[in-house]
């Protein structure tokens, strides 16, 4: 495995956008994945429906803990190959892969007895408990291919190869998409399963998907070794990924508790502003999936070139997209500004909750280029294997900026102030996260 020409010697607006445009594919098709399977299960009734609703806490755990390996991995083994270290970076490659699965085989097999007393903790009824387990043990036996495909991905990006990842991800949402209404309602020779079916799908893609990926990894990337060092340097393979993994992982989780008090605060309001701020929340994800795609394809950009020493080049990386985000961000803003009205009407045809989308449309996506600074510090962060610092980060902005200046807000001024306070939060932890990296990395520079 020899370190990618591009990632340390390329134009650097070439190289970011040559990555970032196929991740943007991928975290369509990721978007795709989860909106098929709701799709395809809300045709069975309110209460298959429901059941996967109950089922999001506790997969969200799962996927944030892969998140956080894929982080981990993208880190620890772009810096070897930006070092030329072709040897350590094929047995961390496989020693990263052994942990993935024996970390999720426990999480497996822990999960099938965990069902009841988690979903009863969450609230879930007698009638939904049927649904949810028969669901989620499927879903927790096939856990451990979902894992391994985003570490498998995280492998891929780290060599600089963005577009093999984004066809993984591509290939496993059009499997899902396929398969889901063969094994939920039966079509021809499959059985109608309902909700199991949906799991059964979902497994059968990542599977599949998986497979693929590592023969990518070993034919292309020669990044499989079947001789692991001693257990030892193994352990201490372990240990660099977890240093990363755990703190980015956590740092993770952050954003679903701060909507989850969000929303709760908002739920005060009516069912009509909940409706709207959920209808913001997809809003959201969409506005900001240029730059979700950039902080995917940042980090094996940077790591590479920090293994290598070329702390300039990273500098210069981290400015150039942070000024990219603010500039993409405010032209979505007019966008979303222009045609606040059709996207309002385009969700729902109730009034009040028409004119709740459309204040939040005016208010909230003013602070998103701010919120993609905080983002790409974060993954930069990771990138330079300062995990704490972003996890640090995280926390700022959750516990000191989002939610004490969005209850104030809207205990002295309402739905309104809250949506305010969102974008002064936005705007506090982006300037904190860019004095922060840009202190980083002079200092990094000087050393």
């Amino acid at each position: 495995m020899n370190r990618n020409p591009d990632l340390l010697k390329g134009p650097m607006r070439s190289v970011l956008v040559q990555m970032t445009v196929p991740m943007m594919f991928g975290i369509v098709s990721i978007m795709l994945f989860n909106l098929a399977d709701i799709w395809f299960v809300g045709k069975l009734g309110t209460l298959p429906m429901a059941a996967l609703a109950f089922t999001f806490p506790v997969s969200f755990a799962v996927v944030s803990l892969a998140i956080g390996l894929g982080i981990g991995t993208s880190a620890t083994l772009a810096r070897r190959i930006g070092e030329g270290n072709v040897d350590s970076a094929a047995q961390l490659a496989s020693s990263i892969l052994l942990v993935t699965f024996l970390l999720l085989l426990l999480v497996g097999i822990g999960g099938q007895y965990s069902i009841k007393p988690i979903f009863t903790l969450l609230g879930a009824d007698e009638a939904l408990m049927p649904l949810i387990t028969a669901y989620m043990q499927i879903w927790f036996a096939g856990s451990v291919f979902m894992v391994l495909n985003m570490v498998c991905n995280s492998i891929l990006r780290a060599t600089g190869d963005v577009r093999g990842s984004a066809m993984i991800m591509l290939l496993a949402s059009l499997l899902n998409l396929i398969l889901d209404p063969l094994f939920i309602f039966g079509i021809g020779p499959f059985p109608a399963l309902g909700i199991e079916g949906a799991a059964i799908a979902s497994v059968i893609a990542w599977g599949s998907t998986t497979l693929i990926a590592l023969f990518l990894i070993h034919r292309r990337r020669r990044l499989l070794t079947y001789r692991l060092p001693s257990m030892s340097i193994v352990l201490g393979y372990w240990g660099e990924l977890f240093a990363i993994s755990l703190p980015a992982a956590l740092s993770n989780i952050t954003t679903p508790v701060a909507n989850g008090v969000l929303t709760a605060i908002v739920a005060r309001h009516g069912a009509e502003a909940v409706a709207a701020f959920g209808v913001g929340n997809r809003i959201e994800s969409l506005a900001l999936l240029v730059c979700l795609a950039l902080s995917m394809s940042l980090p094996p950009f940077i790591s590479q070139n920090f293994g290598a020493g070329q702390m300039e080049r990273v500098k210069k990386a981290y400015a150039l997209t942070i000024r990219f985000a603010i500039a993409w961000q405010l032209f979505i803003y007019l966008v979303l500004l222009a045609f606040s009205a059709q996207v309002a009407a385009f969700f729902s045809d109730d009034p009040d909750v028409i004119r709740w989308i459309q204040l939040w449309i005016m208010i909230v996506p003013l602070g998103f280029a701010f919120q993609a600074t905080t983002f790409l510090s974060s993954s930069s962060f990771n990138a330079l294997h300062q995990p704490m610092s972003a996890l640090k980060l995280s926390l700022i902005r959750l516990f000191l900026m989002y939610l004490p200046l969005g209850w104030l807000g809207n205990y002295l001024f309402g739905l309104e102030g809250l949506f305010v306070a969102l974008v002064v939060a936005n705007v506090m932890t982006a300037i904190i996260a860019w004095m922060w990296m840009r202190r980083n990395l002079t200092q990094l520079m000087q050393a």
